[in-house]
């Protein structure tokens, strides 16, 4: 996969039951917790590069937000916040070989960033 691609879409939901059941009758998708992930269903777009998962509603998260993979997180909140954005969340491990964070942009979007593997 290359880095800079958007490899995952976050969908907010209040209810991961429903939001499961919606958007498997919707698109088909096969939606599934990952083991100790059970409150991230995630599914594999049918072209079997990129996917996402439902996630919880939380405040200020009520739009889908794409995730994009690059080789350095820190290196891209530097960046990010030199061009004039800020960052929301720094980075964060999802695992011991994997990290997130989120920035917003000049314009109030915000982006979030995974690098590492699953």
């Amino acid at each position: 996969m290359a880095h800079g691609d958007v490899t995952h879409l976050e969908i907010p939901v209040s209810d991961l039951e429903k939001g499961k059941a919606f958007y498997a009758d919707l698109f088909g998708w096969q939606i599934e917790a990952p083991p100790g992930f059970e409150e991230y269903p995630m599914w594999q777009n049918p072209n079997g590069v990129s996917g996402g998962a439902l996630t919880p509603r939380e405040e200020g998260f009520t739009q889908p937000r794409s995730i994009v993979e690059v080789d350095s997180i820190d290196d891209t909140l530097a960046k990010a916040v030199a061009g004039g954005g800020e960052i929301v969340k720094e980075r964060t491990p999802i695992t011991e070989t994997s990290w997130w964070a989120l920035f917003r942009d000049p314009d109030g979007n915000v982006v979030g960033l995974f690098e590492g593997s699953m």
